[in-house]
């Protein structure tokens, strides 16, 4: 059955601040390795007024340091933004300080808006070619120094930390099986290629060091509450904030309302409606049947679920009901014993 793990977008919600949404996030995260979850990935975004992780290797640090077991990582790294030294001296040098616990997962998106862009300094020359050479280059950083090597990642030589592609197309559904990567897709919001991705990838997949057979996470919304009713109220605020962001008017958490969805224009009623694809949303038994038809229709081996609630009790107890639903699952997929 499959893993259950955490992506955490760091909200920042209207009238917090970061520093509130990073404690939020230490929080979450304790109570996550409580709850069974396998991994706890944070993502790269920048100049977005609602998300606090931008330096995203440093808040991997602040969660593994809060935690002693589950795994910390990035969901992902926008490798385009960064020389791949530098990340694989960031990534070495958290797993070193936090051994067999730390996943660097990169995408080739920027995260961000083309001014942000060249505020970054990216090389805005640069293709989409560029990213495959990127990642094989990173990867050497991260294995055992070879003779006659003359740059290395110090710390991060010999770490091997494990590399997942991230997409949300079938670039990276290619990649990730040509180079024999465990892969996961963004369909928590954009899961308009997710079945060909999935289908390509593992038809593709050839065999590596890493990694024998094809592996496969997907990103899944949650807002699971005591109630349907509750649930679908406390969506509005990721909804909310997700139509803000297609307005090009990006900014904190909102809060919930009564009738948002019945407010949309019908275009942007149909990208809700789009993204609602990969959701599960109500009590734990509705959420509960809803992933189970989501796995059943994906064979996916792990979901990374996402849960953007304003109330930070809320979404601590939406995380808590999404573990006992994925826990129930197993336990109900699990094989029968013939009693003698």
């Amino acid at each position: 059955m499959a893993h259950h793990s955490v992506l955490d977008l760091v909200p920042i919600t209207l009238g917090s601040d970061a520093g509130c949404a990073l404690e939020r996030s230490k929080q979450l995260a304790i109570k996550a390795e409580e709850w069974a979850y396998k991994r706890y990935w944070v993502a790269e975004h920048h100049n977005m007024p609602g998300i606090a992780s931008s330096a995203t290797a440093v808040v991997i640090g602040h969660l593994a340091s809060a935690t002693q077991n589950i795994r910390v990582g990035s969901g992902g790294i926008m490798l385009p933004n960064h020389a791949p030294l530098m990340v694989a001296e960031q990534f070495g040098t958290l797993a070193t300080l936090y051994p067999n616990r730390i996943d660097l997962g990169i995408g080739r998106a920027p995260g961000t808006d083309g001014l942000t862009m060249q505020a970054l300094r990216r090389n805005l020359a640069a293709s989409v070619e560029d990213f495959p050479r990127d990642v094989v280059e990173l990867q050497q950083y991260l294995k055992p120094t070879q003779a006659g090597q003359r740059v290395s990642a110090t710390p991060g030589a010999g770490t091997e930390v494990p590399i997942w592609i991230l997409g949300s197309s079938l670039f990276g559904a290619q990649l990730a099986a040509t180079l024999g990567m465990p892969f996961a897709f963004a369909s928590h919001f954009a899961p308009t290629y997710l079945s060909a991705a999935i289908d390509t990838y593992r038809e593709q997949f050839k065999p590596s060091e890493t990694l024998k057979e094809p592996y496969i996470m997907l990103g899944f919304n949650l807002c699971a509450a005591e109630s349907d009713a509750h649930a679908h109220f406390l969506r509005s605020s990721s909804l909310q904030s997700f139509v803000n962001l297609r307005r090009g008017v990006p900014g904190p958490l909102p809060e919930p309302i009564e009738g948002f969805e019945a407010s949309l224009s019908p275009a942007e009623r149909q990208m809700v409606e789009v993204i609602g694809q990969c959701s599960a949303v109500g009590s734990l038994e509705t959420v509960q049947a809803q992933i189970g038809d989501f796995l059943a229709q994906t064979g996916a081996d792990e979901l990374m679920l996402v849960s953007s609630i304003f109330d930070p009790e809320q979404r601590l107890k939406s995380y808590e009901l999404g573990s006992i639903a994925m826990q129930n699952l197993a336990e109900a997929n699990a094989p029968r014993r013939a009693v003698c």
